[in-house]
């Protein structure tokens, strides 16, 4: 069966409804996006730091969404700009733990070991550039990420050639000898 629309109904088994839905992650092509989940309120803090320890000039932001008590959306970062698209982020994701990272001028690559050696930080979902949706799944007033879209699908498996290139250029960027 393929479903066509963004949100559909599913009838569990045990007579509950549950709501799936993909929401888009808004970013602009440059930027990078990390979204995980973790369990505590000091999540932010914890990341800010990690973060900041990772890239000297990279500029991020960050959102954090509260799961009990007053369940806010908990934000951080080093730019205006980025803390404020998080949160917004954060707002359209509204999942209990999840936390999101938006980051212009530094990679993933280069602060995802730090992101996941957070204590509190149970798992990482995805870190990408690429455009992105997140499968949320909604059931009695709590949601969860239950998977991610993640840019486009496979066109092909790379030739020799293409081999040959990406071998070229992971040595031209620096990540290869």
């Amino acid at each position: 069966m393929t479903f066509t629309a963004c949100s559909f109904i599913l009838d569990m088994v045990f007579g509950g409804v549950m709501e799936i839905t993909a929401i888009d992650i808004k970013k602009d092509p440059d930027q990078n996006v990390i979204v995980g989940q973790a369990h505590f309120i000091k999540t932010v803090e914890d990341l800010y730091e990690a973060l900041s320890q990772s890239s000297a000039s990279g500029r991020f932001g960050i959102a954090f969404c509260e799961a009990s008590g007053p369940r806010l959306i908990r934000t951080d970062g080093n730019d205006g700009r980025l803390i404020g698209l998080a949160a917004d982020n954060a707002a359209s994701i509204a999942c209990g733990h999840v936390f999101i990272i938006m980051m212009e001028d530094m990679y993933p690559l280069n602060c995802l070991n730090a992101v996941k050696s957070v204590p509190e930080v149970c798992s990482v979902f995805v870190a990408t550039a690429n455009t992105l949706k997140l499968v949320v799944a909604e059931e009695d007033g709590s949601r969860g990420v239950i998977g991610v879209l993640d840019g486009g699908m496979p066109a092909g498996t790379e030739t020799e050639k293409e081999k040959c290139e990406r071998h070229a250029l992971l040595r031209d960027i620096g990540y290869k000898r």
